[in-house]
């Protein structure tokens, strides 16, 4: 999609070069529909399907970062290299970043407050963003 974008940042030390990985991406693409599936269950709390669905959302955006030849320690800048990997569009971005934001309180301060407007909308996005990474290169 827009390589220079990506190339800028591994010039400023936010992402790595790395030689494309189908093979991991294919396996990140496993994880996100598993977890996607858990997300979806009914039996799971709001706050259990929400933490399901931001993980298969960050494993969709990794394998698309990682099919493009590029790596990222940072949670943060793989959701942000959707635009560039996949491109999102700025709404459908900041829906990952509210996400971010949500899950690191949980993380960080022990406090989770989703809707289930939220986690509707998180599931919807993510099984997009699947479909846009399978769509990168022919299936096996």
């Amino acid at each position: 999609m827009n390589q220079p974008a990506l190339d800028n940042l591994v010039r400023i030390g936010q992402l790595k070069a790395e030689p494309r990985n189908e093979a991991e991406a294919k396996r990140m693409l496993a994880m996100a529909r598993t977890r996607l599936a858990d997300a979806q269950l009914g039996n799971l709390s709001a706050e259990g399907r929400f933490t399901s669905a931001y993980n298969a959302a960050h494993a969709a955006a990794l394998a698309a970062l990682r099919w493009h030849g590029y790596r990222s320690e940072s949670r943060y800048q793989v959701f942000l290299c959707l635009t560039h990997t996949l491109g999102l569009k700025p709404a459908e971005w900041r829906v990952f970043d509210t996400c971010h934001r949500r899950r690191n309180v949980a993380e960080y301060e022990g406090h989770l407050e989703v809707e289930e407007s939220l986690v509707t909308e998180l599931v919807i996005l993510t099984q997009r963003v699947l479909e846009l990474v399978e769509a990168l290169s022919p299936k096996p």
